[in-house]
């Protein structure tokens, strides 16, 4: 079992482990909705995942429902029933832990912001440069 969050603890889950696949996503809908290069996304059968609060949903496409705090914004999971029945996807980034549930794959890389692939290769900080 791991738990998240949203950004100011209006929602809070519990998600049961193993979950079935987690991957980076780096498709133009994703990086729209979120204001970030990629999102982790880890799906579970929706019985797996227990919220605490209501979250907002947003219909992004024809049948994906893209679910956030409707206080911070953050969002939290994703729903398509049409292609993916009884699934739910869960934002990693949210996960108190995000270690806890390492990505096993990129996706959707044909519409990937051409600078993360050699993002690995800039200077890095333990904390915001003086």
């Amino acid at each position: 079992m791991v738990a998240g969050r949203c950004h100011c603890g209006a929602i809070s889950y519990e998600l049961e482990l193993p979950v079935l696949h987690h991957a980076l996503c780096h498709c133009s809908d994703c990086r729209r909705h979120s204001g970030a290069p990629m999102v982790g996304w880890a799906m579970v059968p929706a019985g797996q995942l227990t919220v605490l609060g209501e979250p907002k949903i947003y219909g992004s496409s024809e049948h994906g429902r893209r679910h956030f705090c409707g206080e911070c914004g953050t969002g939290l999971f994703y729903v398509n029933e049409d292609m993916l029945p009884g699934m739910i996807d869960v934002q990693t980034g949210t996960l108190d832990d995000p270690d806890a549930v390492p990505p096993g794959a990129n996706i959707q890389v044909a519409d990937r912001v051409r600078w993360m692939e050699t993002a690995h290769e800039l200077p890095a900080f333990e904390r915001y440069p003086g």
